[in-house]
This record gives structure tokens, C-alpha cells and sequence, in this order.
């Protein structure tokens, strides 16, 4: 793997484009610990928006930050506008954290920094596809990654207990 630009480049020094089409990494936001998940409006995931709102408020003075990216890949479930997406996640949902330009996940044309977090396996040893929409990726302070997949709920134990043990770090 070592000619894989995610072996010889940290996820967290991978460009994006943010909501307002400027460009950043992870590292720029501030935050040593973050969990970056591809979301989506019209999801019957779409209410894990709330807890990680509440994950983004418990965490966020402590280094930490939620960091969205919405994705239109799955069965059509975020076919909005960004700021259409921006406005349904601020009104219905309070959210506060960085929502992102909206991107894919998977496939040829994925963006850079999903090409890389798909590397990281789960924890049953499964890397490869995001499989839907709200898979969640704790990048760590030295760039490691750790992968949930859609159906573990943000403010689930595993979750909190892997980012309490990374801001204890």
C-alpha cells in the first residue's frame, strides 16, 4: 500500500471544499479529534443529525468537532442544494458544526478524503465502500482512523468512549 497516497499522506492533510468553496483540511479546523460522517435529508438515518449535534456541544470546547458531508449517492437522499441542505440541517436540527460542499463517497469520481477514510477497516475487519448514508470516521490527533458504520448511532458507548479516549490522549 505504500504507493496509495493515504499511506504516505495523512487523512487529516487531505483537501476539501467547504460550504463556502474555500478550500481546507482537517488540521484546519481546529479540532485534534473529528469525526467526519456523509450525511444526508431524506434518510431514515437523517435524525442521527441530533446526536451529533450533541456530541459536537459535549466535545467541542475540548478539541473536537462533527464534520459533515453531505452525499447524494445513496437512493437520491440528499438531492438538495448546499444551501438548501445548510438551512434543513440549521432549522431542523440546530446544527452548528461544519457542513461541508456536498461530495461522493464512493466510486471513481469520490472525493480524496473518502478515497482514503475507506481504507480503514471496521471493527469486524471490513474496509472498502461506505456502505450508506451517516457512515462515521474518528480521525485522531496522528491521523488515525476509526470506522462506524451507518446504523451505530452517534452517542452510542463505543462511539463516546472512542472519543473520550482520544481527547484524553
Amino acid at each position: 500500500m505504500s504507493d496509495s497516497p493515504a499511506a504516505e499522506t495523512s487523512v487529516r492533510s487531505i483537501p476539501f471544499i467547504d460550504a463556502t468553496g474555500a478550500e481546507k483540511t482537517l488540521d484546519d479546523l481546529g479540532a485534534d479529534v473529528v469525526l467526519v460522517v456523509n450525511v444526508a435529508s431524506k434518510c431514515g438515518l437523517t435524525p442521527q443529525y441530533e446526536q451529533l449535534e450533541q456530541l459536537q456541544r459535549q466535545y467541542g470546547d475540548r478539541g473536537f468537532s462533527v464534520v459533515g458531508f453531505p452525499c447524494n449517492q445513496f437512493l437520491g437522499q440528499e438531492p438538495g442544494s448546499l444551501e438548501k441542505i445548510l438551512e434543513f440541517c440549521s432549522t431542523t436540527y440546530g446544527v452548528t458544526f461544519p457542513i461541508n460542499e456536498k461530495i461522493k463517497v464512493n466510486g471513481r469520481n469520490a472525493a480524496e478524503l473518502y478515497k482514503a477514510l475507506r481504507q480503514t477497516p471496521d471493527s469486524s475487519g471490513k474496509a472498502g465502500r461506505v456502505e450508506w448514508n451517516f457512515e462515521k470516521f474518528l480521525v485522531l490527533r496522528d491521523g488515525s482512523v476509526q470506522r462506524f458504520r451507518p446504523a451505530q448511532k452517534p452517542d452510542s458507548p463505543e462511539i463516546v468512549d472512542a472519543i473520550e479516549a482520544a481527547l484524553t490522549r
